[in-house]
């Protein structure tokens, strides 16, 4: 007979397996999710209340040589909303008004952005119809009201809206390409599309050329989120890949000249009304483009008005037959082999001379020059019997060596190479034509370096327009080397010589006294071309050039301005010579560089 603690005992034994078996299902069931399904799981749990979203880096910003800001990136709010958080059509309807007369937007389109609803398009576009031939339509979840607003702006817009009662607007904020001296450089510094700097797509110019330099990288970061999707200020956040801004680019321009250049072009293309108008200004010892500019041009902080032929690049671009100014590029050929001196008299036949049965002839009833008149007179006579016995391949390979047919070396495409055709395609004529700026063409950049080679002894530069690139976040700097320049003279006296037969284009009975400067010695050219129909012919079109350097023997610059149809004008000393002092007298001004007061006009 069982006691009464056997029963007891037994009782305790039953309790004990009835909890012992759930137990040990239960152990063995959470060492399989634990230790065999721990990581799945883990992952599952985390997806719930976990989000990523990819990060990414300021755009690169460009600067002047100085380090001032050229283009930057801007702070700036975009204004979205779920519009299905607005049910009531009334609602909708003075939201839209509300808000259009805050940023300037139509109240209708406005509207239409809030509808909750849209029609499904088919790939090809075109909305989808039901089976009663009723557009299918589809919830809309996210909307863009305005874009680029100003944070100033945007604090206004939030606050008025909160009072009209509207908090369903969500304001994002981000940054934008701005341009803070609005056109200046514009066509070299180029222009982006996007809705963001961050994930800007460049153009053209400056901004394109340097993408991979400029462009910031992305990242990625996880974070803790509540049922909506919206991150915890107090989760949990962690960087998976950091994102890394882009580089900044540090130009040779000096904003101060860059500024006066314009100015100057815009005072000339008032005056002129030409087609077009460029100048480029060069430091000649190390190629740097201190200045460089076109008119018509462009502001790209209205990037809504905007022409696709103002983006044109036109003094790298357009091609030229340079005519006069060519001249001097001919006759150093000449002076560096020996086969003529300044003093060498040429016969200019009075201004009318037939070769080849075609003619020639001069706006002057030259008779006997030395080079140095013909220069200072702009013979084309007298220039072309200098060719002459220079040859064909001697002319032809001065005229390489000085540039022609090749880039320049600045950084922006399209850079046209132009045309200098081989001297043995050319005709018995050609070398009277060539000499004198036709039948051959270059670019305005590439004529300004050339005249970089006769003011800096024979040595033609490689042109730079980027000086060095910074890494913002370390601060390292990489700086563009100036790679040597070409020497392309053979007698040291030969650059000495046309500079002084240049001065005398500037002085008494020259053909630019409009581009002399008081106190100064100007070296220069001027060039006047009619525009070429190919082989149809020429047209009563012109380019109007000068170009030239100052002080005269110790260049701190090489200036050239072409005017591309001018209406009133066509001579280069009349139409760009006035043009090239202006902005010569203020760059002296501003770079420190006093007149010589033997030059000075006497009280």
């Amino acid at each position: 007979m069982k006691s009464c603690n056997d029963n007891i005992r037994f009782r305790m034994w039953a309790l004990a397996v009835l909890l012992i078996l759930p137990a040990g299902a239960m152990i063995v069931r959470l060492t399989q999710l634990q230790i065999g399904r721990g990581e799945e799981l883990r992952a599952k749990a985390a997806s719930k209340y976990t989000g990523s979203r990819r990060t990414i880096g300021k755009r690169g910003e460009i600067y002047d040589i100085s380090g001032h800001l050229l283009v930057g990136n801007m702070p700036c709010v975009t204004i979205i909303i779920d519009p299905s958080h607005i049910s009531s059509p009334v609602k909708r309807r003075n939201l839209a008004l509300a808000l259009s007369r805050m940023i300037d937007r139509d109240a209708a389109e406005l509207e239409t952005k809030l509808s909750p609803e849209r029609p499904k398009l088919s790939p090809s576009g075109k909305p989808l119809l039901d089976a009663d031939g009723k557009p299918v339509m589809v919830p809309v979840r996210y909307a863009i009201l305005a874009k680029h607003i100003p944070l100033e702006k945007a604090a206004k817009i939030r606050e008025t809206m909160n009072k009209l009662g509207y908090r369903e607007l969500q304001y994002s904020y981000d940054t934008m390409r701005h341009y803070p001296k609005s056109g200046l450089l514009a066509n070299i510094l180029g222009l982006t599309q996007g809705d963001s700097a961050s994930n800007a797509v460049a153009v053209f110019g400056l901004e394109k050329f340097y993408n991979a330099q400029i462009a910031p990288s992305g990242g990625r970061m996880i974070f803790e989120r509540d049922r909506r999707g919206i991150p915890l200020t107090y989760g949990n956040k962690k960087t998976v890949n950091a994102a890394h801004d882009g580089a900044n680019i540090y130009l040779t321009i000096d904003e101060v000249l860059q500024s006066i250049v314009e100015d100057e072009l815009d005072a000339a293309y008032t005056k002129w009304q030409p087609k077009a108008i460029y100048a480029v200004m060069v430091e000649p010892r190390t190629g740097n483009v201190l200045a460089i500019g076109q008119r018509p041009s462009l502001d790209p902080n209205a990037k809504g008005g905007i022409r696709s032929s103002d983006c044109r690049n036109r003094i790298i671009e357009d091609r030229m037959e340079p005519g006069s100014i060519a001249k001097p590029i001919a006759v150093c050929g000449a002076l560096d082999r020996g086969i003529v001196t300044p003093n060498t008299t040429v016969f200019c036949e009075h201004g009318n001379w037939i070769y080849m049965g075609k003619k020639l002839t001069d706006t002057h009833n030259n008779g006997t020059l030395t080079v140095t008149d013909v220069i200072r007179v702009s013979s084309n006579v007298g220039t072309a019997k200098v060719a002459l016995m220079m040859g064909d391949k001697t002319l032809y390979d001065t005229f390489t060596d000085f540039g022609f047919g090749q880039r320049t070396g600045l950084p922006l495409r399209p850079e046209s190479r132009c045309i200098l055709r081989d001297y043995r395609r050319w005709d018995k004529l050609t070398i009277t034509r060539a000499c004198i700026g036709y039948s051959v063409n270059v670019t305005p950049v590439q004529m300004a370096r050339a005249y970089c080679a006769i003011a800096n002894h024979g040595k033609l530069p490689k042109l730079r327009l980027v000086d060095r690139i910074e890494d913002p976040e370390t601060g390292k700097i990489y700086q563009l080397p100036v790679e040597p320049p070409k020497q392309i003279f053979k007698r040291s006296q030969t650059s000495v010589e046309m500079v002084q037969m240049l001065k005398s284009v500037v002085g008494p009975g020259g053909t630019a006294r409009e581009a002399s400067i008081p106190g100064y010695h100007v070296a220069g050219k001027t060039g006047t071309s009619r525009k070429s129909l190919g082989k149809l012919g020429y047209t009563a079109k012109y380019f109007a050039s000068f170009v030239g350097f100052v002080p005269a023997d110790n260049p701190a610059f090489v200036l050239l301005v072409t005017t591309d149809e001018p209406k009133g004008g066509r001579y280069g000393g009349k139409v760009s010579g006035p043009t090239f002092q202006q902005i010569s007298l203020r760059a002296l001004n501003y770079l420190r560089i006093p007149p010589d007061p033997s030059l000075l006009p006497k009280k």
